[in-house]
């Protein structure tokens, strides 16, 4: 080998949340271990890391002199990856360049076409990186790439070539930490500014293969685990350099016995030292009662700011298409009871989309979703294709006839991801399929963002509990009033739908999928939200209850449905009043025929009591909380209470005589 040190440059993007970054994880994992493992560590020098967007030329002049450079993909950053790496390899064509991470395609045909498209492209790697890592750098400056394993690259003759897979580490203890081996030391003292956000592995593997994913294709199944000395040992290491944010990459939180004592022992470390003050996981699938008992003792200790619940589809069909009917949906409905039980906030997620969903057997879902409890947040998510997804595979797409299209990528609140040269990351979104036509993917949209504006963002949240329980009227049926309903006659109403279809129509043609707002913090809003913030910011929220209460009367006239008309106007304005809106500056007192906001919590808590025609009063509390800005009210409310659906002012019920009887 070479007397002078081999220069290592490492590129690990990460999404920037305002002044927080996450660590580089991956690259930090590949490091520690090939400095454990090679030969001779003390001749390769590694580079400080790219841990976020810059302009190309920044990055140029930080992997100046690099001899390999290795960048780990994924789709927030893939091309502004590419970009960096074809200015390195036009400056210093002798550079070695070397792709790995879930974005680089194992399919063959995929595959080829990467590599073709990419010429500046030397190495590609799959599957678990830290022994691939190791064994390039062993392999350099010889650059027998031939008893690499696990690699692909063009032969001079242009074939390509692909080396055999490498068996995964079974022990992955082995592998060193790169938080308590200091591995991030050095980065940390070259940027004090930042606020850090770590990236936390405590076991690696899925024994689930959902089509839509690439986490159990990526990791072969088996469930491999790091020891409990190395992870509490990171859980005081967080504590120590006060990392406030862990999101954890587990696959399956809490499906291992142990990951109950380990979350005990994050909740006490914050008790002791106020650190770390957060962590996120992703619930196991299957394993009611631990994941239960880890989110309570996560919700308990104020680690998480509410439980998801990812159901993704609720259609046996669909469960089956794309190999998730082995994940039983009964256990999540018992997570939801139980949290409702204990008033832990929980937030859903389905998938709009999904081989064999169509708009009704979708609309079907959503509305037994919400019946099941589900009253604060359903994440109604745009299916992507990953590129190592079983989904990726274009003989699965023809089979269920996917419609895609190449979208930018934007975060729900986020500027638009772009370094300063404009680089924008993209994603192949699917936007019809055979059992959901383009046209019935706009109305399956739109009927998601008006699901959202009238029960998530609570602003009809109120009359619609009510005339579930009152009328025995589906969910489903309640917004198809507003989204598939004749409203010609009520313009507010008809131009909120007309703005969900056309946004809808905007994404399956290549459009973001939030909606930008200049004026509105400069950032990207839900369809739903920005539709709120509209009826608010331009005095429209009275026409909207009117037009609502005159559409619900036609209709349950239509039905016919009896309801006494004071008992659905009395809900309708007990929602409007607790609407939170800036410059309130008084308290308001209301006065209802019927116990209306103790059933409407009582529903919400899942223990349901009568309705009661007696007289009610109700103080809402407007001055306790208040925003003396549109900025401020946008951000406060809108925004940070978007998954909590904090929409609504205090309420507290005053004394009133007797009741006189029950609906």
């Amino acid at each position: 080998m070479d007397s002078h040190n081999i220069k290592v440059g490492l590129v690990q993007i990460n999404n920037s949340f305002s002044d927080q970054n996450y660590f580089p994880y991956s690259i930090g994992t590949l490091q520690a271990y090939a400095q454990k493992k090679l030969r001779h560590p003390q001749d390769y020098e590694f580079l400080l890391p790219i841990y976020k967007r810059s302009s190309i030329n920044e990055a140029l002049g930080k992997l100046s002199g690099a001899e390999l450079i290795f960048f780990s993909c994924y789709v927030w950053n893939f091309r502004i990856s590419l970009e960096i790496a074809r200015a390195v390899k036009q400056k210093e064509p002798e550079t070695v360049i070397i792709f790995g991470g879930p974005h680089v395609p194992d399919h063959q045909d995929a595959l080829e076409a990467f590599m073709r498209e990419h010429p500046f492209i030397d190495l590609a790697c799959h599957g678990e990186g830290e022994q691939v890592f190791a064994s390039i750098l062993e392999n350099y400056p010889l650059r027998n790439w031939d008893a690499v394993a696990s690699i692909s690259f063009l032969r001079k003759d242009d074939s390509l070539a692909q080396t055999a897979r490498a068996e995964r580490l079974k022990d992955i203890s082995i592998i060193p930490s790169p938080y308590t081996e200091k591995f991030f030391k050095q980065l940390m003292e070259a940027n004090p500014q930042e606020k850090w956000i770590a990236l936390w592995e405590t076991n690696r593997g899925c024994p689930f293969s959902c089509t839509f994913c690439d986490w159990g294709s990526a990791t072969q199944s088996k469930v491999y685990q790091f020891s409990m000395e190395r992870l509490t040992q990171e859980v005081d290491w967080f504590a120590k350099h006060k990392i406030e944010f862990i999101f954890c990459a587990d696959a399956n939180f809490g499906i291992l016995p142990r990951d109950v004592d380990l979350v005990n022992y994050v909740a006490s470390t914050k008790k002791k030292y106020g650190y770390p003050q957060a962590l996120s996981v992703q619930n196991t699938k299957n394993a009611t009662e631990r994941a239960y008992k880890v989110q309570k003792i996560l919700a308990d200790a104020g680690l998480n700011k509410g439980v998801v619940i990812s159901l993704q589809s609720v259609n046996p069909q669909t469960l089956k298409d794309i190999k998730r009917d082995n994940i039983s949906s009964d256990s999540f409905r018992e997570l939801q009871r139980r949290f409702t039980r204990d008033g832990v906030q929980t937030m859903s997620d389905m998938i709009l989309g999904l081989p064999g969903e169509t708009y009704g057997s979708f609309a079907d879902g959503v509305s037994s979703v919400i019946q099941s409890g589900q009253h604060n947040r359903i994440q109604f998510n745009n299916l992507s294709i990953l590129p190592n997804a079983e989904m990726g595979n274009p003989d699965y797409q023809k089979q269920y006839g996917l419609v895609m299209v190449e979208s930018k990528v934007v975060n729900i609140h986020g500027a638009l991801a772009q370094s300063q040269d404009e680089i924008y990351e993209t994603q192949i979104l699917v936007v019809g399929s055979n059992a959901m036509p383009k046209q019935d993917w706009v109305r399956t949209r739109a009927f998601c963002w008006m699901v959202a504006l009238l029960h998530f963002d609570k602003i009809a949240q109120i009359p619609i509990i009510l005339l579930h329980q009152i009328c025995s009227i589906s969910y489903r049926e309640l917004f198809e009033i507003f989204s598939e309903g004749n409203l010609e006659a009520y313009p507010t109403l008809l131009e909120v739908r007309a703005f969900f279809q056309e946004q809808a129509r905007e994404i399956q043609n290549g459009g973001v999928e939030y909606c930008y707002s200049k004026d509105w913090l400069g950032i990207h809003w839900p369809a739903d939200e920005f539709v709120f913030i509209k009826l608010c910011r331009e005095d429209k929220l009275d026409i909207f209850y009117r037009e609502l209460e005159t559409v619900i009367n036609k209709y349950l006239e239509a039905k016919p449905i009896k309801l006494p008309l004071l008992l659905l106007h009395e809900a309708i304005e007990l929602n409007k009043s607790l609407i939170k809106k800036p410059f309130q500056k008084t308290n308001l007192n209301l006065e209802l025929s019927c116990n209306i906001w103790e059933f409407y919590q009582s529903i919400l808590s899942g223990a349901p009591v009568l309705l009661q025609n007696k007289p009610s009063r109700y103080h809402i509390d407007r001055v306790a909380n208040t925003w003396d800005s549109w900025e401020q009210w946008c951000q406060q409310v809108v925004w940070y209470g978007n998954k909590r659906g904090a929409y609504l002012y205090a309420n507290k019920p005053l004394e009133y005589p007797d009741l006189a009887g029950h609906y």
